[in-house]
């Protein structure tokens, strides 16, 4: 599949604000003043609410997105806007509460917590829900979005604790080398298993003329003659795209070592407690995060083939 920038920045972005905002409203930052909790406010929002306009831009026509939150009995995408927007507007509510009142109730914590979940699974199951690609369709495609949003929201939690003044022990510091380095861990076992998975379709299957229709052993290897086109069509483009297993690999490497070996390498050399001092490294750590991730979500698109290339004569 070709990778979309708006749609690897909207996963991304969209994906650290709510992981970001789940801690926040587990009670992990501690306010010291209305400024901070405003500033912390505008920076969630703004990841979240970044991501989800920047998902409009591939669209030939992005003031009609609106009309997909109307199918949300049947598709994902819909499901995932619907609870974009029901979170956004819980959390609004949920700063306004905080800065008007004071701490929210748990019950409420709770609830907008479980949206949150729901809302970054339902953006991982716009695409592990298609059975058409095969690399998406498995069950761990959904673990790797929640382990990642998890993983970077609380590395970025722990930036913004050292940017207002919070102290944070060395527990903490030691919690977010611990679930960065799992959140790898589900992805490096992502790649091995999408590395061999397969759609089950094949030109044989597809025309009726295969093995398991008693007429394989007459006819032959079924395969075709001529190919459907003479030049690329925006299917090849669009369905077909291909990176290199070599470049492919590279990237791997490239995405580990950005999005977890650095990270968890710049808070271990912290020292594991946080202070206002460690505000620079930790910007670090979480902006070589970021661009990780980058790296992961293109890996994510380009490496993906739609079963509709066996048309063209790929192999899958």
């Amino acid at each position: 599949m070709r990778p979309a920038w708006s749609i690897i920045f909207f996963t991304s972005s969209s994906g650290l604000g709510l992981g970001l905002a789940g801690w926040i409203v587990l009670g992990l930052l501690d306010f010291a003043s209305k400024a901070q909790l405003v500033g912390i406010a505008i920076f969630a929002l703004a990841l979240i609410g970044g991501g989800l306009i920047s998902s409009t831009l591939h669209l030939g026509h992005p003031e009609r997105a609106w009309r997909a939150l109307s199918q949300w009995r049947s598709s994902w995408l819909s499901r995932e806007g619907v609870l974009a927007f029901i979170v956004v507007d819980a959390l609004l509510v949920w700063f306004a509460y905080a800065y008007l009142v004071g701490t929210p109730p748990l019950w409420a914590s709770v609830i907008l917590l479980v949206l949150i979940l729901a809302t970054v699974y339902a953006t991982s199951m716009i695409y592990a829900s298609l059975k058409t690609v095969a690399r998406w369709h498995h069950p761990l495609t959904p673990l790797c979005y929640v382990m990642f949003a998890a993983a970077g929201g609380l590395l970025a939690a722990l930036w913004l604790m050292a940017v207002i003044g919070q102290p944070a022990s060395m527990a903490m510091g030691q919690s977010v080398m611990l679930l960065m380095a799992a959140a790898w861990g589900v992805k490096l076992a992502w790649w091995r298993v999408a590395a061999n998975a397969a759609s089950g379709s094949s030109i044989a299957s597809a025309t009726g003329l295969g093995s398991e229709t008693g007429l394989g052993s007459e006819t032959g290897e079924v395969r075709s003659l001529m190919p459907p086109h003479t030049s690329e069509n925006y299917l090849q483009n669009e369905m077909g795209f291909v990176v290199a297993r070599k470049h492919a690999q590279k990237l791997r490497a490239m995405a580990i070592l950005l999005g977890g070996v650095l990270p968890v390498a710049i808070v271990w050399f912290a020292g594991g407690t946080i202070t206002p001092q460690s505000q620079a490294a930790l910007a670090l750590a979480l902006g070589s995060h970021i661009a990780g991730v980058f790296v992961e979500r293109w890996l994510f698109f380009a490496e993906a083939k739609h079963v509709v290339t066996l048309y063209y004569g790929d192999a899958h």
